[in-house]
């Protein structure tokens, strides 16, 4: 797990970067400023107290400073190459922002501006993503095919699964190359992002009449991404995946290899298999990154069809660099909720998704051990509503902790 600090912002704490007898280490420290700048016409929104996290992306080290009045916060840090975030929630509206690869060497780095975006706090909402597999035990091994992922229905009326989509970003890990749909502006330091997110290798859809599925407020849904059985039974560690109210995504035309999408068990009944509404490759078996998905829930408007929309011209188009795959370009504003994670055992995650749609990322520290990233549970809320509210601050740093054990581990 990454090690976190809370860095006070004032003279008591690193109040400067010269050295003196009794701050010995003043002289290694520089100071990192920064001032958040809220969307047109919240302007006035700027306050003192608001959390910024500086994030030493090299070493997994976080540190966190507040704003003044003004709307501008200072920290004093050693060398090394950061990530700024920050989420600041008023009611129903949450400001996100973030900046990336900001570089401390030996000097003190002023002048930039966390530019804020606006967004609101979703209805269908991830609750957790298991992707990393366990152990095998009693036998060796790890197991690869037991991923699910659990949707939570945030609001206070019922909602519909009916024409959900479900999908994961290109590239697939975090790690490794940053993405080619991902730019950044040199004078900003500010990453540029397209209007789009780009769903890799398939787009699956929950089916029904529009009233087929409903989640009640509080309510949770299960969609199994590999495996819908009884893993249990072979290896305790897993997770029993044949159960009557999950989905799973399976379509054996699509995707045929058996050791990743076995036929659902006899619990699971085939108007919960999602459909294949769109497959971009060749691959026998569906990726999910087992490190570090980027996972994405979306729905197409009131009239629009998925299916027409997709088949329409320039929206799968190649990943650049990347002549044997391609990506569908799902409009932004389509997006239900959407989660980056990065893998914890990597000092090298490079960002997917938008600040508009996740400012943060959720870590996961090990894969093979049966841990699972999931969102925190907003205790005030939930008592003011009487059902279950996690945490939406579309910032999944904050959002979300890592667990240990999967949440339908029995």
């Amino acid at each position: 797990m990454k090690r976190v600090y809370i860095i006070l912002i004032g003279l008591v704490l690193l109040a400067s970067c010269v050295r003196t007898a009794d701050k010995p280490y003043d002289s290694t420290l520089f100071r990192l400023s920064a001032s958040l700048v809220y969307p047109e016409g919240f302007e006035e929104n700027a306050r003192e107290g608001v959390s910024v996290m500086f994030e030493e992306v090299n070493l997994n080290n976080r540190y966190v400073g507040h704003t003044d009045a003004d709307g501008r916060v200072s920290i004093a840090l050693p060398n090394g190459l950061y990530r700024l975030g920050v989420s600041d929630r008023m009611e129903d509206r949450i400001f996100n922002g973030a900046l990336e690869k900001i570089v401390v060497n030996n000097g003190d780095v002023d002048g930039l501006n966390i530019n804020l975006v606006m967004s609101k706090a979703g209805a269908i909402v991830f609750k957790e993503i298991y992707s990393g597999g366990c152990k095998k035990l009693p036998y060796d091994g790890d197991l690869n095919y037991d991923s699910y992922v659990i949707v939570h229905n945030n609001n206070y009326e019922t909602e519909y699964l009916d024409g959900l989509c479900f999908g994961s970003l290109a590239p697939y890990n975090s790690t490794g190359n940053p993405s080619p749909f991902v730019t950044k502006d040199p004078a900003t330091g500010e990453m540029v992002y397209p209007d789009f997110v780009p769903v890799v290798q398939a787009v699956w859809q929950i089916g029904g009449d529009g009233t087929s599925f409903p989640l009640e407020p509080g309510e949770d849904a299960v969609i199994v991404v590999f495996g819908a059985v009884d893993h249990t039974e072979t290896y305790p560690r897993s997770v029993n995946l044949n159960k009557p109210d999950y989905f799973v995504c399976y379509s054996p035309v699509d995707f045929p290899m058996e050791s990743y999408h076995p036929v659902p068990g006899t619990n699971i009944k085939p108007e919960r298999h999602l459909s294949v509404i769109k497959k971009m490759g060749i691959a026998k078996a569906y990726t999910f990154s087992k490190s570090s998905p980027a996972a994405v829930l979306f729905r197409a408007p009131e009239g629009v069809s998925v299916l027409d929309y997709i088949n329409g011209p320039d929206i799968i188009i190649p990943i650049p660099g990347d002549r044997s795959n391609s990506v569908a370009k799902i409009p932004e504003d389509w997006v239900v909720d959407a989660v980056e994670v990065f893998s914890g055992a990597s000092a090298t995650n490079n960002k997917r998704l938008q600040t508009l749609l996740d400012a943060g990322n959720a870590l996961l520290s090990e894969t093979n051990m049966g841990h699972t990233v999931m969102r925190k549970v907003d205790e005030t809320a939930s008592s003011a509503s009487g059902y279950e509210v996690l945490a939406d601050t579309n910032n999944s740093t904050n959002d979300f902790y890592e667990r240990e054990t999967q949440s339908l581990h029995e």
